[in-house]
């Protein structure tokens, strides 16, 4: 083992001291204990999924006129099926998928998030199950 000069505040010392004589192991096993548990965390933790970036900035790209100019959900999904795409419903959100079902990034990733999109139509997306969303987006009981 390799050995680490650590400075902790007079007080955080104090706490380890007394854990570490109530349990009857240094000051040291305390510290390397929380450090596994910290690193075992990390490891189960979530990672965030993002869309790799060479994907969709040309997508920006290609769909930013679509956005821009749709008039309504109806409008800018018959849009992006001209292009062989589609949006769904994502958690909270909306996805991009391709014809054939694959999902390719969040709508947020392409600059449109679901609440500036919504506020755009002043309605919710057709049949997305998170109804409290366009309430407090749009201040509406839909």
């Amino acid at each position: 083992m390799e050995s680490v000069l650590v400075k902790l505040p007079a007080t955080t010392l104090e706490a380890l001291n007394r854990i570490a004589r109530q349990e009857d192991v240094s000051v040291g096993q305390i510290i390397r204990n929380a450090l596994n548990r910290d690193f075992r965390r990390r490891e189960k933790a979530k990672k965030p999924v993002r869309a790799d970036e060479r994907l969709v900035a040309p997508l920006r790209a290609l769909l930013a006129d679509d956005f821009a100019y749709a008039e309504s959900w109806t409008d800018l999904q018959n849009r992006l099926a001209g292009k062989g795409y589609s949006l769904r419903e994502a958690g909270g959100g909306l996805c991009l998928h391709r014809q054939n079902g694959e999902q390719i990034c969040k709508g947020s990733e392409l600059g449109y998030g679901y609440a500036s999109l919504m506020r755009k139509f002043q309605r919710p997306f057709p049949g997305h199950r998170h109804k409290w969303l366009s309430d407090r987006m749009l201040g509406t009981g839909t």
